[in-house]
């Protein structure tokens, strides 16, 4: 299973790279995660915020490969313990299509994104900064495949 993280944004600071890169590297070759980042839309005092979303949404769109089961981090998405994201993650890998994990910019997914998802993530109720986000979400996958793995890490 191969899972794609398609993250708005680039140009990260070093600790967000340094942190994605430490949990992705811990991973399988079975259970690689890949970054592809989308460039920010354009934003600015007199800029349309609807047109800088749908310009992200067009490049979101184009980057998930067909047949992939789409993942859209959402905050009113279904909430998941480890426990349960490991199930999830268990169920992933028994369906066999690759995963494709969405991340929005500071404005959220474009609705053409929450529309094509076929779950909705929330990884808190609360407001993370999107840079954040990349590093708890490559922790978070290596989390449930250490409890798939029985690795003791998650204790």
């Amino acid at each position: 299973m191969k899972i794609r993280i398609i993250a708005v944004g680039g140009k990260m600071p070093a600790w967000v790279n340094e942190g994605y890169n430490e949990y992705a590297k811990r991973l399988p070759s079975d259970f690689q995660i890949d970054m592809i980042e989308i460039p920010l839309g354009h934003r600015g005092k007199s800029s349309d915020v609807a047109r800088a979303k749908k310009q992200e949404g067009d490049q979101m769109l184009a980057a998930i490969p067909k047949g992939d089961r789409v993942i859209a981090l959402e905050v009113l998405g279904k909430n998941w313990s480890t426990e349960k994201l490991a199930a999830q993650v268990e169920d992933w890998r028994m369906d066999g299509r690759n995963i494709s994990l969405l991340i929005g910019g500071p404005d959220g997914l474009d609705s053409r994104c929450l529309a094509m998802a076929d779950q909705k993530w929330s990884l808190s109720a609360l407001t993370l900064p999107h840079p954040l986000v990349r590093v708890l979400l490559a922790e978070q996958l290596y989390r449930a495949w250490t409890v798939i793995q029985g690795h003791p890490y998650h204790k």
